[in-house]
């Protein structure tokens, strides 16, 4: 499933070659030659002799000619890198370059993830400073080692070990974000006074500090801003203190739901009755419950292969499933007969995951039969019960696994319901240090990633109460690797699609705070700047992907599904960022008669024409995208239908595809292939006679 069969992001070196990442910084480096080394420390390895040499038949597909390219938290977050002079100043474009170029060549010093907890000798690795000091040594000014519940110092002392609360921490690439914007939105409220424009910018919208901690003191922006208001109410499960400052979150309240197109002008011509953007919501609530058995057969026979099917094709998308102790959860659950204990119902979930990963996409089944896996999940469901109640990791994991089966059966609602308990147990176990046991950090990273992810997802396109998850986003960190154990290894441990996905979740979260969000959108001239920026950000994602993840730019279809599924995520995030451009055109014609106005609409307009094109790539992504995906595509069909009805818009249309025909034909093979998914939720069933509908009346409007 892997773009790279060979390589995972572990550390790889030798030959010119190199691989490095860390929990900051994923460097590669590729010259021409197909060699590879691998570092061990001077150990052996299968295949690799005592020198670390290895031979490679397959070199990495490279689709563009760079050679260097950096995989960081700061690059693939869409932010600066970790310049000192470029963190204290919010300077212009070209000295945020040269800061992402000067360490693009110092991404040599990444350190593999896998090695970050061994002691060896002939390593230098970073050492880890306290992140909060006790008041004891604040006040001796001591290094602090940071201990609880008493430091070392205060325990020779004798001493009461007291800790500040720490605020949330934004990292440095972000706080160069935060700096950007603050100028941008600073331009957007001194060119908006007076303004009575529709699309204005209300003065109400939040203002956001480039503070690298924020405590409840400074949420209300200490005075120069009397006007802020927090974007997302303490109205969730969790906690949202200081939320409302963090851009990389989903608003409580934005416009970017698909069904949010059919209130535009033009576009609301296409349909016979207004529709309240809740009704998908309200459709997936009255839905029937997914019938299970109670008892149900469980085939062993092809475990071996619905493993294998698992590791190569599914844990790539979800990456929490560790392959180097897989083999001991799965002897630990043969022995409880899978009856009992969290690593029954995680194998169960494997062995339902990949199944379904061995029968392509869900749509092509035929009608009446039961999804692929659905035994083993029948039998996990039944397991859930009895660890909903525990507040340990491995109970998240298999809250987070269910949720993924059942994103697979294109059941949004129960995911979600499986996903409030995951956020629930971990905002318990990450609440206080020493909750999670050493051994399993890495595997709460991963379950916390997926669970955030998730919901961002579902946030998207539903009203759903927010979690309250996403205030640990910051001090979780990023994955960076399972340890290697003695036993044989299931899979490979694959994490850069993980990687990629987490930085382009979050861009697409800002997409929303900042120009969808209540009372946050603009006239066009004023959505400039912000529009530049967070299309600079996308193309910065782009940049540091690494090579077998960059996508080529060609109209063509992919063999390579994880590109394929990035390529389409890419042009959705471009449609939305450009999409109010539409809407002013629509709303007015005259606003194409502006260059910018003009040019930026046909950027959006391009990038939904790369999404419904080649329809049936996005099968591509069926296992963790259909219901989102058929969504996103509801969205663009819907924006692409209104665009012909505008001379100005159609005019850009027809610079695109070979003649208008193209655009008839792409929106034809659309609603037939929405209509394959309609019988897999109320949701997709209602978006498809939307398009059916849209599309008469589309027809009728143009004569045709």
């Amino acid at each position: 499933m892997s773009s790279s069969p060979e390589l995972s992001p572990t550390s790889a070196a030798g030959g010119g070659r190199t691989f490095s990442m860390s929990r900051d910084k994923f460097g590669i480096d590729i010259p021409n030659s197909p060699r590879l080394q691998l570092n061990t420390n001077g150990n052996h390895v299968n295949g690799v002799n005592g020198n670390g040499n290895l031979n490679s038949p397959n070199p990495l597909k490279s689709p563009n000619a760079r050679r260097v390219q950096n995989f960081s938290r700061e690059g693939i977050l869409g932010s600066a890198q970790k310049a000192r002079k470029l963190s204290q100043s919010s300077g212009d474009r070209e000295s945020m370059t040269n800061g992402l170029n000067q360490n693009r060549q110092n991404s040599d010093d990444g350190i593999n993830p896998l090695k970050r907890r061994s002691t060896d000798a002939g390593i230098d690795y970073p050492r880890r400073r306290a992140t909060i000091a006790c008041e004891i040594c604040r006040s001796r000014k001591s290094r602090c080692d940071g201990t609880k519940p008493k430091c070392k110092l205060c325990t020779e002392l004798g001493a009461d070990c007291i800790y500040r609360e720490p605020g949330i921490k934004l990292d440095a690439g972000d706080k160069l974000i935060l700096e950007h914007l603050t100028r941008i939105e600073s331009l957007l409220q001194s060119n908006l006074i007076g303004q009575t424009n529709g699309l204005a910018l209300s003065a109400n919208s939040p203002s956001i500090t480039g503070g690298t901690t924020i405590s409840n003191d400074d949420i209300m922006m200490q005075g120069n801003n009397a006007n802020f208001v927090s974007m997302i109410p303490a109205s969730g499960l969790g906690t949202w203190t200081s939320v409302g400052t963090n851009i990389s979150t989903m608003p409580k309240v934005h416009t970017n739901a698909a069904l949010h197109l059919l209130q535009w002008p033009l576009i609301r011509d296409l349909v016979s009755r207004p529709y309240d953007p809740q009704i998908l919501l309200q459709l997936e609530m009255a839905r029937e419950p997914l019938p299970l058995s109670k008892a149900p057969c469980l085939d062993l026979s092809n475990t071996s292969a619905y493993i294998e099917a698992f590791f190569a094709k599914v844990n790539v998308w979800y990456a929490c499933v560790n392959p180097f102790n897989w083999r001991t959860y799965y002897r630990i659950a043969l022995s409880n007969g899978f009856r009992e204990g969290p690593e029954s119902c995680i194998v169960l979930l494997v062995l339902a995951l990949g199944q379904a990963s061995c029968n392509g996409s869900i749509s092509r089944l035929p009608l009446g039969e039961d999804p692929p896996g659905l035994p083993y999940f029948a039998a996990a469901w039944a397991l859930l019960p009895g660890l909903m109640t525990r507040n340990s990791v491995l109970s998240a994991q298999c809250t987070v696994l269910a949720s993924a089966y059942l994103f697979y059966l294109v059941r949004p609602l129960e995911a979600w319901t499986l996903l409030s308990s995951t956020s629930t147990k971990l905002q318990l176990l990450l609440s206080a240090p020493g909750r999670v046991p050493a051994a399993q950090r890495e595997l709460s990273e991963r379950v916390y990633w997926n669970a955030l992810l998730f919901e961002s997802d579902l946030l998207a396109e539903m009203d759903l109460p927010h979690s309250g998850i996403v205030q640990y986003e910051e001090s979780v960190g990023l994955p960076g690797g399972f340890e290697p154990e003695d036993e044989e290894s299931a899979g490979r441990d694959d994490l850069w699609y993980f990687l990629a996905e987490i930085a382009l979740r979050r861009l697409l979260n800002r997409v929303s705070q900042l120009i969808y969000s209540k009372d946050s959108m603009a006239s066009t001239q004023s959505l400039e700047p912000v529009v530049a920026e967070l299309d600079y950000q996308l193309t910065q994602w782009y940049d540091s992907l690494p090579l077998p993840l960059q996508f080529p730019y060609s109209r063509t279809m992919l063999n390579d599904p994880v590109q394929t599924v990035l390529r389409l995520r890419y042009f959705a995030c471009k449609t939305i960022i450009y999409r109010p451009y539409i809407l002013a055109v629509l709303d007015n014609e005259q606003a194409a008669m502006d260059p910018t106005v003009r040019e930026n609409c046909r950027k959006c307009l391009e990038a939904s024409i790369r999404q419904l094109e080649h329809i049936t790539a996005h099968h591509a992504g069926h296992m963790p995208y259909l219901w989102q995906g058929a969504l996103s595509i509801v969205s663009q069909t819907l924006l692409v239908m209104g665009a012909t009805m505008s001379v100005s818009l159609s005019s850009i249309l027809a610079t695109l595809v070979p003649s208008l025909d193209t655009i008839d034909a792409i929106i034809n093979d659309v609603i037939l292939e929405i209509e394959r998914y309609s019988h897999l939720a109320p949701s997709i069933s209602l978006s498809s006679e939307i398009l059916r509908e849209a599309e008469m009346r589309r027809r009728t409007f143009l004569g045709g």
